[in-house]
This record gives C-alpha cells, structure tokens and sequence, in this order.
C-alpha cells in the first residue's frame, strides 16, 4: 500500500482504460447509475480496434442493427454517451495502477495525467496499441523531433525533405498530400518499403506511381539499415535497396508508419491473475482478482468466454451494477428500465412527454 494521495489529482467515481466499443458502453451503463467516468485511450481518437482496423468492413452481429461499419458503431455509442460527460484523455497509457489505503486507486500516464479512482475498467481490448518502428541506433533522440509515428498538420512538413516508411494506406495518402502541388508541399518525398508491394486500395497504389513517374516524389525498394546524424540532428537514413546497394537518403522528417500493434504493456505489472496474457475474472461481477479493478470485453478471460463484442456489453452492465455497491455502498443499486424510469430519462436528458406519438 502507498501513502493516501488526495492532492493535485482529479477524483472520480471510475476509470476505464479503453476506449474500444465495450470501454464506451461502460461508461453509458455507469451513466445510468448515475456514475462519471474518465476514460484513457492510447489511441487519439475513440473507437479501439474495429474503428482502427476495420473502420469502413461491415460488422453483422451488434443486436438490432442488421448492418453498421467499426466507425458507424463508434459514432453511435459517442452519440448514446453523450450525457453522461465523460472526460476522455487521449494517446495516454497507463503506467501505473496503484491501490490507496482507503481502496481507492490512484491512476498515472505517460503524460503525467493523474486520477484518483473508486474503481477501475480495465476494457483494453487484447491491449493498448503502441505504433510499430524500426530499431536503428541513434535514432531514439530525435523521435517527436524529426522522427514521427503520427502526423497532426501537414503544414509542419511543408518545404521539408520527407521519408516515408510504410506500405499501407496511411503511409501511401501521405505521400500523396505532401508531393501534392501546392504551398504545403514538402520537398521532396520518398517512400520506403521493403518489396514493390502494397497493403493499399489499388487506386491509390496507382496514383502513387503516377506521382513517381511525373518525378514529384520517388518509392525506394528496401530496408533501413541506419541513421546518420551530426551533434543537432539527424541527416540522413541508410537504406538498403532491393538491388543489394545500401543508399543514404537525406531526410528532415521521418515518418514511420507501418500500423499498430496491441500490447499489455504496464497491465501486467498490477498484481492481476492473468491467463494467456488475459486477466481471470469471475462471471457475476467481471471482478479481477483485486476487488474494485474490473476487465471486460476481449481483455478477460473466464470459462465458456466468447470474444465478442455484444458478450463485452453484458460484462459491462454486470460490472457497473458491481462497482455502484463499492462507490455507494450505503445505498440499493435497484434495477431499472429505460422505458419507464423518470430518474433514467434525467439522467439521458429526455422527456418523453415531448416526444411525438
């Protein structure tokens, strides 16, 4: 156990680490018990893994809607929310968890964000998604510098010399808005892959090559091998080419965008029970084996589990309904229905007697 902490933090009755479709009901079912939430996303935006992976590819089995897209789903659950205020803080991790001498929790990030929690969500999905990159020696001091794994404003690379290393089509779209003719240009742009092959739709595979034969940009087949950089700054990055020739390509800004990929990162360093990188949890309260942390959605595990995301909003509701009796434990957590509910229809800002028949 820590020292109690009080000061200079944000309390709050929950924290959800995820922002994924399950971590986004948690906080509508703790809405509807009258609960705030304060949700931490690695990502920056909301929406976790099918809004990242599969934003515009069809999803069949959300019940009473035959048909939506991972982006579709996101826009819906942001719009069911949207009463309840939730405080989200975005491309922040976790890193520590740390229970307080009154059961609290005190919650830190990697961007200093400190929360102090009467309990924990823990709805990471199979982890928090960390940009992918190259190890290259040396090249770590310039990172958020002149190396990026995310881009905010283009005009930050307007007149630079630009690498590119990616084959999908976030790598490809910057290559063609920053050798798109205009005062946001780059420089120069080159983009870097290892084979002339591309995880990209096809029309824009073409408009690329288009742009390499009309010389306002150029793809180089191959692998960096290293960076080269003086006492300031990094000047240029070695490339191994396809033709077996390790070229040096100067560069002011590197951008490396070759995906995400999920990690458990900080999670298992909790004192949780985990199982196959998966967090045991029990099936009437979703509790870890730390009362007041909760999993849900494809972070746990427990016998007969299905990783689906309909399941997660069950293990949702079940879990709010546990952590309503841990942050009043003094009061009944009664059971009610949205239909009929006078203090549910406040709490969702509606009146149904305005409503039209």
């Amino acid at each position: 156990m820590t020292e109690l902490v009080t000061a200079s933090v944000t309390q709050t009755d929950a924290v959800i680490i995820g922002a994924g479709p399950v971590g986004l009901f948690q906080v509508f079912q703790l809405g509807l018990l009258g609960l705030h939430a304060h949700v931490i996303d690695s990502l920056p935006h909301p929406g976790g893994q099918p809004a990242e992976l599969y934003a515009d590819k069809p999803i069949f089995d959300i019940p009473g809607i035959p048909v939506c897209t991972g982006q579709q789903l996101t826009h819906n659950l942001l719009a069911q929310i949207a009463p309840f205020s939730a405080t989200f803080h975005w491309e922040q991790v976790v890193t520590e968890l740390q229970p307080q001498p009154d059961g609290r929790f005190l919650v830190s990030t990697s961007q200093g964000t400190q929360l102090l929690a009467k309990t924990v969500f823990i709805a990471a999905g199979v982890g928090a998604f960390q940009p992918r990159s190259i190890k290259l020696d040396g090249m770590e001091q310039f990172l958020n510098r002149q190396v990026f794994h995310r881009i905010h404003d283009a005009a930050d690379l307007a007149g630079q010399q630009v690498l590119i290393v990616g084959d999908g089509e976030d790598a490809i779209d910057w290559a063609l808005r920053l050798s798109d003719a205009g005062p946001g240009a780059a420089a120069s742009v080159v983009l870097i892959h290892r084979r002339d092959a591309f995880k990209a739709p096809a029309d824009k595979v073409a408009a690329m090559r288009e742009r390499c034969a009309q010389n306002r940009m150029q793809f180089l087949a191959g692998q960096p091998v290293g960076a080269v950089s003086d006492a300031h700054q990094l000047t240029h990055l070695k490339v191994l080419g396809s033709d077996g020739i390790t070229r040096q390509v100067a560069v002011d800004r590197l951008l490396i965008l070759l995906g995400l990929s999920p990690k458990l990162g900080p999670v298992t360093e909790w004192g949780l029970d985990i199982e196959r990188k998966q967090l045991v949890v029990d099936t009437e309260k979703f509790s870890t084996s730390v009362p007041g942390i909760f999993a849900v959605g494809d972070i746990n595990t427990y016998p007969g589990k299905k990783k689906l995301i309909l399941c997660g909003f069950h293990e949702a509701t079940l879990a709010a309904y546990a952590a309503a009796h841990i942050i009043h434990p003094d009061q009944p957590v009664l059971l009610q229905y949205t239909t009929t509910s006078p203090q549910l229809h406040k709490r969702l800002g509606v009146n149904l007697h305005l409503q039209p028949d």
